[in-house]
Formats: structure tokens, C-alpha cells, sequence
């Protein structure tokens, strides 16, 4: 870990569907898939372990090499504001949040379940989604319903993306040579999926991400904040159940939903140049509403002096990056758009000399955060 050089990259998918396969990317860069039939967690595990030390695509000799292994876990309600070295206590604590991500906790405890039984003796870590943004204050994170349904089931925001705006938000004061302490940030997650959160003294004040990854902004097939009113009309209308109406939410919605084309920003962008109208309204509203919150969490932290894009849109698509920006002279922003067209990936500065706010690409380092994470606990 001394280096930060990553040895071996990759992830498994479509586990328990045909045609699962490992993908990963080799030290030179090259990716390769290998496919295999992978029933569940376990055997995916066992398969990436194995990689790990064949002779083809290892990156070590042998299994007794692996010292820790971290965790990204989704939801970890109000009882994880930090990582934490995972035993029963904790991973009991961490299933009573399964309601709050049932489609999520579950199957990160898969992952910590498969790993205890190839490799029990090995110490492992969980690094929570949801951890950066508990220090948001009461009156940030609470909802407008009765108070009782917050005592009883626990229905607050949480936001997350945590991981990530913990990691840029951290790594920009780094780049730029300042203070987290005295600093108002706001860090812009933008991707299929997409959150943003206000970052006062390096902490979260506050976050566009809810109880679920379902509110804030416009994403890839999630509609983002809508009317509550809108919801039940459209249950009563379409005759939905909750399972119904939350598929359309997650999954139909968002920049798909609006565009008819997809869920894509490359494709998105290729129907706006051929002239598709619909797909035209759906990058309006997109941007529009990543701007929006921006000048919220301005208001919020009584100014702003780092805007901050991240995630697979905000490092690479200098096009949305113009877009939020345009209007933003207001409060001090000042583009530079020959610097913002040449960075796709890169860390740079690219606003101007004179920009009262910086405006800053980071590219997010999630997988980088969870190794650093674990390797300080287990010196703890």
C-alpha cells in the first residue's frame, strides 16, 4: 500500500444468470472476461481468488499473501458513522438496516459470508456508503412526517455515495493546498447514478441522497425528488403496488424515462446532436438540476469556494461540466472552457486564474479509500 499501485482490478457479473463472467484489467491496462458459471457469492469468490493467484492473471503467489480484505457496504444506518472491523456484533447490527436496503446489505453480507468461509482467519473491514454523511445536523436529515415514523422505523436521509465524497473532498484540499477546516466545498457525484453533498470544515452538512439512492438528482433511470402527490396519483392511475411503483421509480425513470432512448450519457448525447427532441429535454433537465442544487448547498454553507465534479459524467464529460456551470457567475464561478474540453479522467483546476471558486475535477478513488481504511484499523 506504500506505492497506491493497484495490482489487480476487476469485479464479477451477472451472478446466479447465464453468461456470468469475471472482468478485470490487467498491470499493462488490458482487460480480459472469463467466463464461468456462477451460481452465487461463494463460488464468484472463490473464482476471483483463484484468478488472484493463477499463473496466467495472479497478481500474488499465494493466498497466505492476502492480509485484510475491505468491504464497500451500502446502508449503514445511524449505528456506523466510521469503518469498522466486522464481527458478529457488527454484522448483526448491519442486517437490522436491511429494510433500508434490501436489495443492497443483503448481498454485501454475501460477499463478507464468502470470504469468512475460504478464508476465516483473515481480518475484514466494512467501509459504509452511508458513514460521511452522518455528521449532517438533525434539522438537514430529517424528513416533514410525523416524528413518530423516524423513531420507529428510522425514515431520515442518509445519503450515499459516501465513500466518494469523503475521498474528493478530502484529496481536493490535498491537490490545492488548503485547509478542509475553514472550507466550503460542494462535491457533485455525477454518473448513472448521482448524488452531491455540501462539505463545511470537511464535513458533511448536507447530501441530495435520502432514505434510498431514489432522491435528489435526475440519474440514468431514477427520477430524483418528485412530488409526493405525484406518486400516489400515479399508483391510482396505473394501478401500482409499492413493488410496482418503486420499479418505475428506480429503474424506468430518470434520463431513460424522459429520453425514450436510454440510460446512457453517450447515447443521450449522440439522439441530442441527431436532433431527438425528447433526449434534448432530458440533458435540460439533468444539468438543470445538478445546478440547482448547487446553488442550494451554496446558500446553505453561506458561500462556496471549491465546486468539485467526480464519477464517470462529472471526470469526463466537460460538456456538463459547462452546462452546470453557465449561470454560476453569480456567485463567483468563471469557467475555463479550452482547460474543461481537454479533461476527461484527469485531476485539474479548470476554471480560470480570476474564478472567485474554484471549480475542480477529481476523479474518486473509492476502492483506494476502502484499502486505506482497512489498512489503519487493523494497525489500530
Amino acid at each position: 500500500m506504500t506505492s497506491k499501485e493497484v495490482k489487480a482490478q476487476g469485479g464479477i457479473e451477472k451472478i446466479g444468470l447465464p453468461g456470468s463472467f469475471l472482468k478485470l484489467t490487467l498491470p499493462n491496462g488490458e482487460k480480459k472476461i472469463l467466463e464461468k458459471e456462477i451460481p452465487e457469492h461463494t463460488a464468484g469468490i472463490e473464482f476471483i481468488l483463484n484468478t488472484l493467484v493463477s499463473p496466467e492473471y495472479g497478481a500474488i503467489q499465494s493466498l497466505d499473501e492476502i492480509n485484510a480484505v475491505g468491504h464497500r457496504m451500502v446502508h449503514g444506518g445511524e449505528r456506523f458513522s466510521e469503518s469498522v472491523l466486522l464481527n458478529q456484533e457488527v454484522l448483526d447490527a448491519f442486517t437490522a438496516c436491511n429494510d433500508l436496503a434490501p436489495l443492497h446489505n443483503p448481498a454485501n453480507l454475501k460477499g463478507v459470508n464468502a470470504v469468512s468461509a475460504i478464508l476465516p482467519n483473515v481480518p475484514q473491514v466494512g467501509v459504509f456508503d452511508t458513514a460521511f454523511h452522518q455528521t449532517m445536523p438533525d434539522y438537514a436529515y430529517m424528513y416533514a412526517i410525523p416524528y413518530e415514523l423516524y423513531e420507529k422505523y428510522g425514515v431520515r436521509r442518509y445519503g450515499f455515495h459516501g465513500t466518494s465524497h469523503r475521498y474528493v473532498s478530502q484529496r481536493v484540499c490535498e491537490y490545492l493546498g488548503i485547509q478542509a477546516e475553514g472550507s466550503k466545498i460542494i462535491t457533485c457525484h455525477i454518473g448513472n447514478g448521482g448524488s452531491i453533498s455540501a462539505v463545511k470544515d470537511g464535513k458533511c452538512m448536507d447530501t441530495s441522497m435520502g432514505l434510498t439512492p431514489l432522491e435528489g438528482l435526475m440519474m440514468g433511470t431514477r427520477s430524483g425528488d418528485i412530488d409526493g402527490g405525484a406518486v400516489t396519483f400515479i399508483m391510482e392511475k396505473e394501478g401500482l403496488d409499492a413493488t410496482g411503483v418503486s420499479n418505475l421509480l428506480n429503474k424506468k425513470s430518470g434520463v431513460l424515462g424522459v429520453s425514450g432512448v436510454s440510460s446512457d450519457m453517450r447515447e443521450l448525447d449522440a439522439a441530442c446532436e441527431a436532433g431527438n427532441p425528447r433526449a434534448q429535454l432530458a440533458e435540460k433537465m439533468y444539468y438543470y438540476r445538478i445546478k440547482k442544487y448547487i446553488g442550494a448547498y451554496a446558500a446553505a454553507m453561506g458561500g462556496v469556494d471549491v465546486i468539485l465534479f467526480t464519477g464517470g459524467v462529472g471526470e469526463n464529460q466537460s460538456q456538463c461540466r459547462r452546462a452546470v456551470c453557465d449561470g454560476l457567475q453569480f456567485i463567483g464561478v468563471e469557467l475555463d472552457q479550452e482547460i474543461n474540453n481537454r479533461i476527461h479522467g484527469d485531476e485539474a483546476i479548470i476554471s480560470t486564474p480570476e474564478s472567485k471558486v474554484k471549480v475542480v475535477v477529481i476523479p474518486t478513488d473509492e476502492e483506494l479509500m476502502i484499502a486505506s481504511d482497512t489498512m489503519a484499523i487493523l494497525k489500530k
